[in-house]
């Protein structure tokens, strides 16, 4: 017999009930089971009461123990951020920078990219210190910190090597990109005078560059880029100053 118009409404409820109990098996499988003891293979209608409440604490002590692990990781990270972090401004120590010196040049070495060192000396920071106090000495190191990460990318490392020296990492750079980069960041440094309460003081700085190589470990790269600058100071200033007496004495 053929059927024509509408089915009859026990045909469309029957139709309704196998379409919801397919969807209502759907979403048990698609959100997986909400029974915490499922992982045992049990529902918790299968253990006693005693059992179940056994379970329930061992798995709320599990979730403690997560969360507490969690906040260990977290707390462990910053501690390391802060054994990395110069003490005064907000710039790599040397030890940190000399890590990431070491990971740049790896890179370089395995991708063929150049990479630079820019180490930066101020000028006669000494007076700084002496005139107007470590106060107004440390303000002028927290403004070049400032300067050079503010005139840097952010792929570029900068820290501070101790005293009044600073290092920058220049990825992507060979050495007569990293010269010109560097007189950049040398006159954003001198471009205007530090401040600090009633006085001013210009700043002045030396740099030297080396290009980074695979055949030098960090360490010694970092003093062929310092050795570069002591040349460019000497020959910029035309005087002998005590850091270079003491390694005209120590060479002697």
């Amino acid at each position: 017999m053929k059927i024509t118009g509408a089915r009859s409404e026990s045909f469309s409820a029957i139709r309704k009930s196998a379409l919801v109990r397919a969807g209502a098996q759907a979403t048990a499988t698609a959100t997986g089971p909400t029974d915490k003891t499922a992982f045992l293979g049990l529902a918790e209608g299968d253990l006693t009461p005693a059992v179940q409440g056994a379970v329930k604490t061992l798995l709320t002590e599990i979730d403690e123990l997560r969360g507490e692990v969690t906040r260990l990781k977290a707390k462990l990270a910053e501690v390391e951020d802060l054994a990395d972090r110069d003490a005064l401004t907000p710039l790599l120590n040397r030890r940190a920078f000399v890590r990431e010196l070491g990971r740049i040049r790896t890179f370089s070495q395995r991708y063929g990219s150049p990479a630079s060192v820019v180490y930066f000396d101020l000028d006669g920071f000494k007076h700084v210190n002496d005139r107007f106090g470590h106060a107004a000495g440390d303000s002028a190191l927290r403004a070049v910190a400032e300067r050079l990460l503010a005139h840097v990318r952010e792929s570029d490392i900068v820290g501070r090597m101790g005293g009044d020296e600073f290092a920058v990492i220049l990825v992507q750079a060979d050495k007569p990109t990293a010269e010109a980069k560097a007189e950049a960041l040398a006159d954003a440094i001198e471009g205007s005078p530090i401040q600090f309460g009633d006085w001013s003081a210009p700043l002045h700085i030396s740099y030297g560059v080396r290009e980074i190589s695979s055949e030098i470990d960090p360490e010694e790269l970092v003093a062929e880029a310092d050795a570069a600058m002591f040349i460019r100071k000497r020959e910029r200033r035309g005087i002998i100053e005590p850091r270079q007496a003491s390694r005209s004495i120590s060479g002697t």
